[in-house]
């Protein structure tokens, strides 16, 4: 995960210097990126691997941990301190200087670091919640057609399970939103839906096979615009699909797909067809946080790597298309499909020769 256009910002030895009580205002989002680079990262590794994080905790969690470590290996730990540790050093290893930093500073060093990480996590993910409020009634149904009744683009109260569309979409895969009885239950909040309940939007087609619920899961049509719109700018939903110079991929060196990527976009498109008008961890309405986890906790299960790995390949195909050559398939009949053709052909020869 590479820093981007920060080369003439401080480095981390000079921010770690500054006291917490200099700390810029978060401001309007280029002012804020361009201003620290700590900040800069802080929005990038919200987005792509964990959105929902205390850094300062995080960091001195973390750096405790490492002691623990000399004598317990981290197996013995409880799974959720395992998953924290893989974001810790995840973290390390994205920020070149940061272990250094954190292991020679002074407890407010640590402190003023985790504070700029969350400053740049947070102020990312208002930006997205912000701009995916309007764009997402731009997806609701095919182009060309009204959503009816309208829905506004500033007030989410009509939203939710208060609208036709939005509820059909937010609708627990599973039940049957065209069920009267089941609509005005879940309308009037009767049947409570768990962050772990998966929206039908999730699904392609916004189809769920209940025989086999990983067929088309997190391939739906409104995830990869949402996702493009946030990582490869709000103009390429509607372009071929590729990283321009003033993305979010573009400007951090984003060439594939991350788990905590995707379920970043899920949990912020679910959001924004909600009718909830405030983003919040805590909030048991939208159970936010849980849902965020619950996606997370499928794409980190070692038992699904191989539908994980062809749902990862399929996203960075689509999204990043010409990101790496190994993924990409070879045009037919073409000078490098016949090169590799000839070369297949000799090796199998000499395999034969050997034999």
């Amino acid at each position: 995960m590479t820093m981007g256009n920060d080369e003439n910002a401080p480095s981390l030895d000079e921010a770690s210097r500054k006291c917490s009580g200099s700390a810029l205002h978060m401001g309007p989002r280029k002012k804020a990126t361009s201003s620290n680079p700590l900040v800069l990262h802080g929005r990038h590794f919200g987005r792509t691997v964990f959105a929902l994080c205390n850094y300062p905790a995080l960091l001195t969690a973390g750096i405790l941990r490492l002691e623990e470590l000399q004598d317990s290996p981290l197996e013995d730990f409880p799974a959720d301190v395992r998953r924290e540790h893989r974001v810790f050093i995840e973290l390390l290893d994205s920020y070149p200087g940061l272990m250094d930093c954190l292991t020679n500073g002074e407890e407010e060093d640590i402190i003023y670091v985790g504070e700029m990480l969350g400053k740049g996590a947070s102020g990312a993910r208002g930006d997205d919640t912000k701009t995916l409020k309007a764009a997402v009634l731009e997806w609701l149904v095919p182009r060309g057609q009204a959503v009816i009744p309208p829905l506004s683009r500033n007030i989410k109260s009509d939203r939710g399970f208060n609208h036709e569309v939005t509820g059909a979409l937010l609708c627990p895969a599973g039940l049957d939103w065209l069920n009267a009885e089941t609509k005005q239950s879940l309308k009037s909040g009767e049947t409570a839906v768990r962050g772990d309940q998966w929206p039908i939007f999730l699904y392609s087609g916004y189809v769920y096979d209940s025989e086999d619920p990983w067929n088309g899961l997190l391939r739906s049509e409104i995830l990869v615009f949402g996702f493009k719109h946030v990582f490869t700018s709000p103009s390429s939903v509607d372009k071929e699909p590729k990283a321009t110079r003033s993305g979010n991929a573009y400007l951090h060196g984003m060439k594939s797909v991350t788990k905590g990527s995707l379920a970043y976009i899920a949990t912020q498109i679910r959001f924004s067809l909600s009718s909830s008008s405030v983003f919040s961890r805590t909030d048991t309405v939208t159970d936010s946080e849980n849902f965020y986890h619950s996606i997370l906790d499928l794409l980190e299960d070692p038992d699904e790597s191989e539908e994980v790995c062809d749902l990862m390949m399929w996203w960075t195909r689509r999204v990043f298309p010409n990101s790496s050559s190994s993924e990409r398939s070879i045009s037919k009949n073409s000078a490098l499909s016949k090169i590799r053709e000839k070369c297949a052909a000799l090796r199998e020869r000499a395999i034969a020769d050997v034999h």
